[in-house]
């Protein structure tokens, strides 16, 4: 076959690139955050089972290899006597309590090199009442990298907290001071 028949065939057969879906595994996090914190109608409704951002089905489809490695090592180390997570709040809502989230909205930055920003922020607190006039909503940015071919979540930056509040370095503190005889300690959030 001459090179114009190559070239020729080439341009014919379908290229399928797919693009990673940086947004994805941000959507689902974001989804279980949304229902574990909704409204109950009154306080005698059962609430809806807790949907575990943590469990091994999220982290071996959304969390990248370096991030599973430091939530289980965190993990060693429970905040609780009876076990489970590491963290003693939620490392998402960023706090123990709050209200059901409102006006969630997503903002993807631009991708480069495999990686890209994937910026999340809602209202969790309107149901407290009165907020100081420089409140802002409480914001996350996913740090988002293309591994094995898919979109996986490599850190989550709170800026709110202190010092960004990076949940991969919050992870390493809690294994740190759990491997030294110590409990780990969660990051605070200023509110």
């Amino acid at each position: 076959m001459s090179r114009f028949g190559f070239v020729a065939l080439a341009l014919l057969l379908p290229v399928s690139v797919e693009a990673a879906d940086f947004k994805a595994p941000v959507a689902e996090v974001m989804a279980a955050a949304t229902a574990n914190w909704q409204d109950m109608g009154t306080d005698t409704d059962t609430p809806p089972p807790y949907t575990d951002y943590f469990s091994e089905d999220f982290l071996k489809r959304l969390y990248s290899k370096d991030f599973v490695a430091k939530y289980k090592e965190a993990a060693k180390f429970p905040a609780y006597d009876d076990g489970g997570s590491p963290f003693d709040y939620d490392p998402i809502i960023g706090g123990q309590d709050g209200c059901a989230l409102k006006d969630v909205a997503t903002a993807e930055g631009q991708p480069a090199n495999g990686a890209e920003d994937v910026t999340v922020t809602f209202d969790n607190s309107h149901c407290f009442g009165e907020r100081a006039s420089d409140w802002q909503p409480e914001k996350l940015v996913f740090k988002v990298i293309e591994e094995d071919g898919r979109a996986v979540i490599d850190d989550i930056e709170r800026p709110s907290f202190e010092d960004g509040a990076s949940l991969k370095k919050e992870m390493l503190e809690i294994a740190e001071a759990g491997a030294n005889g110590g409990s780990g300690s969660a990051a605070e959030s200023p509110e």
